[in-house]
């Protein structure tokens, strides 16, 4: 049996959401780690919850919508990741894979849109 891409993408999501948790676990217990903290768990999990929101579309501008949605928490969970990395918080080894899974989700998302906003043919 086939698994349907948009399954592989809702686990893919799933597994990005505990990749987030588990790295936010890593974050020292400071004003800056709790800060960020606080912030990519919120961006970092949403992904995820909002793609199931998406499947289940009222429309396909509501699909898209969705999608935007979880485009841009993508591209903040990017720039937190990014923090993280550069201020050394936690070693960049760490970092990267889950850095690396937010760079595939994000161009994964991106082409999902651009494929839902072209106009469907006529046959």
């Amino acid at each position: 049996m086939e698994i349907r891409k948009d399954e592989e993408l809702a686990d893919r999501l799933l597994k990005f959401a505990v990749l987030i948790i588990q790295l936010c676990g890593k974050l020292p217990d400071n004003v800056i780690g709790n800060h960020i903290r606080t912030q990519l768990q919120r961006c970092g999990t949403s992904p995820g919850a909002n793609y199931e929101e998406a499947r289940g579309a009222e429309s396909k501008a509501d699909f898209i919508h969705k999608l935007g949605i979880v485009l841009k928490e993508l591209k903040e969970s990017r720039y937190w990741l990014k923090v993280i990395q550069q201020v050394l918080l936690i070693k960049k080894d760490y970092v990267l894979p889950t850095l690396n899974e937010c760079e595939e989700l994000i161009a994964i998302i991106a082409k999902s849109i651009f494929t839902a906003r072209k106009p469907q043919k006529v046959k």
